[in-house]
């Protein structure tokens, strides 16, 4: 297994693990369940250690298929861009579920307040993976990308001329 095919494996978890924790933290508020919610943090805290992982196989991803054919560097630059703020974001994430997670175990009155920050990074850090998804799939996937229309009508008309 490459470095490419390493990142491929690990960067669907943080994007996952942060929708899949959303959801359990919001069905620990509507249960009023404690628990689930202390799991949704638990979820969060291993989502940004994945993302550290899928961060950290980014640039050997990109050794292995910038010289490929049809790989543009515009498209490899604008996923790690994206990639930066979706890293930056789960780790802060990752920490503020940390910090609830000690407020609730010392029974400080001020953990709701860690939890309704929790919520609030994970939306953000939820709309951010959609986008550091659909960059990362661009750059193999051309029938995703915003220009495919004109890619594929190329592409045809290269056939065709045979």
């Amino acid at each position: 297994m490459n470095e490419a095919h390493f990142h491929l494996v690990v960067n669907h978890l943080p994007m996952v693990g942060v929708l899949v924790g959303f959801l359990v933290l919001v069905s620990g508020y509507i249960t009023k369940n404690r628990q689930v919610r202390t799991t949704a943090l638990g979820i969060f805290i291993f989502s940004a250690l994945t993302a550290i992982a899928a961060f950290y196989t980014g640039e050997g991803a990109e050794d292995i298929v910038e010289n490929l054919p049809g790989i543009s560097e515009t498209i490899i630059h604008n996923h790690e861009e994206v990639a930066e703020l979706f890293f930056t974001m789960m780790l802060v994430l990752g920490g503020a579920s940390l910090l609830t997670l000690f407020f609730q175990f010392k029974k400080l009155p001020f953990v709701k307040y860690g939890f309704v920050l929790v919520l609030l990074l994970s939306i953000g850090c939820i709309v951010i993976s959609k986008n550091v998804g659909t960059s990362g799939g661009e750059i193999r996937h051309i029938e995703i990308r915003s220009d495919a229309n004109i890619i594929l009508l190329d592409t045809s008309r290269d056939s065709h001329d045979d």
